[in-house]
C-alpha cells in the first residue's frame, strides 16, 4: 500500500491532468514507442510552436483523469506507451502536427483523440489533421471575398486605359 504522501501526490497529478483535459478544446493520445530521442525532440519543438502541450503519461493516471473529465471512451486505447497532446485554443493543431509526424514515422501511432468533449477514433483524428488550419481557412475566405473587387478594379482600370488611348 503506497504511503499517504505518495497517494496525495498521485491524486494531485490526476487533478492537474483532469483540468488539462477539461481546459482543452482538443487532444490526441499517441503511442510513441519506437521513436528516437532526436525525433521526439523535433516533434516536441513542432508541438510547442503550434501551441500544443505534449506529455508522456501513465495509463493508470490518465484513466482516472479521463473518467473525471467525462471522456471514458478513451480508456479502451490506454495500453502500451502513451503520450497526450492537448491544445487550449486551436482544435486541429495537435492532430495536424501528430498526423504529419505519424506519416513519416511508422512506429509512431495515433490511438484516439477528443474535441469539444467528443471522443474520436484514430481515423477521425488523422482526417482532422488533414484539414487546413484556421489561418489557411481565413486566408481562403478573404481571397474569395476580395476576388470580385479585384476583378472589378481590373475591369475599371482597363476601361480607363482604353479611354486614355481614345482621347
Amino acid at each position: 500500500m503506497p504511503s499517504e504522501k505518495i497517494l496525495n501526490q498521485k491524486k494531485e497529478y490526476v487533478a492537474k491532468l483532469t483540468e488539462k483535459l477539461k481546459g482543452s478544446v482538443a487532444g490526441v493520445i499517441v503511442d510513441y514507442k519506437g521513436i528516437t530521442v532526436a525525433d521526439d525532440t523535433v516533434l516536441r519543438k513542432k508541438l510547442r510552436e503550434a501551441g500544443v502541450e505534449y506529455t508522456v503519461v501513465k495509463n493508470t493516471m490518465l484513466r482516472f483523469a479521463i473518467k473525471e473529465a467525462g471522456l471514458e471512451e478513451l480508456s479502451d486505447v490506454l495500453e502500451g506507451t502513451t503520450a497526450l497532446a492537448v491544445s487550449a485554443e486551436d482544435p486541429i493543431a495537435a492532430a495536424k502536427v501528430l498526423g504529419e509526424f505519424a506519416d513519416k514515422n511508422k512506429d509512431f501511432k495515433i490511438k484516439a483523440g477528443f474535441m469539444d468533449g467528443k471522443v474520436m477514433d484514430a481515423d477521425k483524428v488523422i482526417a482532422l489533421g488533414k484539414l487546413p488550419s484556421k489561418q489557411q481557412l481565413v486566408g481562403q475566405l478573404v481571397s474569395v471575398l476580395v476576388a470580385p473587387i479585384r476583378g472589378m478594379a481590373i475591369a475599371l482600370n482597363a476601361i480607363a486605359e482604353k479611354q486614355e488611348e481614345n482621347a
